[in-house]
């Protein structure tokens, strides 16, 4: 099987607008949550969010082109802009076919939101006209492909909050098998409008006062927004071109709960991460960081630490687990792809992301969380999690390069 490098990283998150400012951030144990200024929350008992500052369309956009692109859409053009940049010519040369972009499925939420005032608030007749091109779910990898001039296999993937995982393994898995040799994937979403931010209020798992995962007094977890991308291209070809090598993807697992549509089952986390390891070819004990799921939710991080239990027995004593929503918030189907950037940047430059926030330890989450400020370290081998709402499972397994 093919070796598949990590040659681009692209970032937008609450703790800056690109993989410079989203490292700074994690090293100095920035926290991106804040009052929310985008949407009037006054009328709401969450008031706190992970916002996208600075942001401003016209800077990255034609005129022509903003009646036609979510913001999510933008988001992901975006960070894929980025990444294929920090890559440098890697299409060059490429046969069209054999490069592809593979995103998460996200629904336009402000194109939605928008439409939905006009015609039952405002009383206009009708809702934008390209409402529906700006809010299908596989916008953002329509864009990216038109943005980039990509020809290949492209789409888009939804399982939640393990799109962006499940897209980043599914285009190494197609590198790897040799049906391609470059791939743009990843993932933005902007759930940050009325209408969605009442609808996550009413399923009462908002935190209204901060994200602490693995805290005792962890209370919920807090909706960000921001988009994820990174280059994979087959490991040969990199090194023959000279590119600069991030990381290895060397591993994907994933499994379907099978059970419950909001809570997660601990067996089936488990299982998909000893698949990423089995796909790496790695015992648990060779792991030296994991980058969780982490949402602050009781029940999730409860769960989540059972089923490391499972997976790492003993070896979870000396394994640290931070969770870096508690920074840059749960960016729902992005979330895997932020987390993946993330977990890529503590393999290259030898550091652990904290898990801000942190105040009390709790019995069930009896973990090494890196609490409340990055540290040093030099970790060679990394999983990043993601399990979604439907219990959907995707785990990334990554190694650091040497050369």
């Amino acid at each position: 099987m093919r070796r598949v490098a990590i040659t681009g990283l692209g970032s937008l998150s609450a703790l800056g607008n690109d993989v410079a400012a989203h490292l700074a951030g994690l090293k100095a144990g920035t926290v991106g949550i804040g009052q929310t200024q985008g949407v009037d929350v006054s009328s709401m008992k969450t008031r706190i969010s992970a916002e996208v500052k600075g942001f401003k369309p016209e800077e990255h956009f034609e005129p022509r082109q903003l009646g036609l692109i979510d913001r999510t859409s933008q988001f992901a053009v975006t960070v894929a802009r980025q990444a294929l940049a920090d890559a440098g010519p890697a299409l060059e040369g490429a046969a069209r076919h054999r490069v592809g972009a593979i995103f998460a499925a996200s629904v336009g939420f402000h194109a939605v939101d928008d439409s939905y005032h006009k015609l039952y608030f405002d009383k206009a007749p009708r809702p934008h006209p390209f409402t529906v091109p700006r809010a299908m779910p596989s916008g953002q990898v329509s864009h990216v492909t038109m943005d980039l001039g990509i020809h290949g296999p492209s789409f888009s993937i939804a399982s939640a909050c393990s799109s962006a995982s499940h897209s980043i393994g599914t285009a190494f898995h197609m590198i790897r098998s040799g049906m391609l040799d470059v791939a743009v994937a990843g993932g933005g979403e902007s759930q940050l409008t009325y209408g969605m931010l009442k609808s996550w209020e009413a399923l009462r798992v908002l935190s209204a006062d901060g994200c602490r995962p693995f805290s005792k007094d962890r209370n919920g977890l807090v909706i960000g927004e921001g988009a994820g991308a990174i280059v994979l291209e087959e490991m040969d070809r990199a090194i023959a071109r000279g590119a600069r090598i991030h990381a290895e993807l060397i591993g994907f697992g994933m499994s379907a709960d099978g059970m419950d549509i909001t809570a997660p089952d601990m067996a089936s986390a488990a299982a998909s991460m000893r698949f990423a390891l089995e796909d790496a070819g790695l015992a648990p004990e060779a792991v030296d960081y994991v980058s969780a799921h982490g949402t602050a939710t009781a029940l999730n991080d409860k769960t989540e630490t059972a089923a490391l239990r499972l997976v790492f027995g003993a070896h979870l004593g000396k394994l640290p687990v931070s969770s870096s929503k508690s920074q840059y918030g749960h960016t729902m189907n992005a979330s895997g792809a932020l987390d993946c950037v993330t977990t890529v940047l503590a393999l290259r430059e030898g550091f652990l992301p904290p898990t801000m926030g942190f105040t009390t330890p709790d019995p069930d989450c009896d973990l090494d969380c890196v609490p409340n400020e990055a540290r040093a370290a030099a970790p060679q081998i990394a999983l990043s999690s993601s399990f979604a709402f439907g219990g959907l499972n995707a785990v990334l397994a990554l190694k650091r390069y040497q050369g």
